[in-house]
């Protein structure tokens, strides 16, 4: 059976670096599945890997919800990660290129914004942060739901 049947979602968990392979695994599956080809699947799980390494780095740990979307012809992906961390103070600020609290180049949120078609981000301090992008598969660019 399929990993990514349209009408079905997976959550998987995300508290180790081993889960972080297993995500990064089941994004690219189910992005080919969903025929994206393999540049966009390879954006597609870079920004994963970004965003479940974030969830487990600063928001120690949480969850990634990946669901097939069926737009008429057109197939999608929509990711989510999910956290109870500490939060994200000024998203805006988190979202600009440099910007790092942990060492890093301060590329992973922006940079995983430029690889997907829609980027959202809820983010309370003391409650923490939910991450969601939606990436569709080529065909017919201009009917693409919900663009950036």
């Amino acid at each position: 059976m399929p990993a990514c049947e349209p009408a079905a979602g997976t959550v998987l968990q995300i508290g180790s670096d081993a889960d972080l392979a297993w995500v990064r695994q089941q994004v690219r599956q189910c992005a080919a599945e969903l025929g994206f080809g393999l540049v966009q699947q390879t954006k597609l799980v870079t920004a994963a890997s970004e965003l479940a390494r974030n969830t487990l780095v600063h928001g120690g740990g949480g969850h990634a919800e990946i669901s097939p979307l069926v737009h008429g012809a057109i197939r999608g992906l929509r990711l989510s990660f999910v956290d109870t961390g500490p939060g994200i103070r000024d998203v805006p600020l988190a979202l600009t290129d440099g910007y790092t609290t942990g060492g890093g180049l301060g590329l992973g949120l922006s940079g995983a914004r430029r690889l997907v078609d829609e980027f959202g981000i809820v983010s309370e301090p003391g409650r923490g942060t939910t991450v969601t992008v939606s990436a569709w598969a080529a065909g017919v660019p201009a009917a693409r739901p919900g663009g950036r």
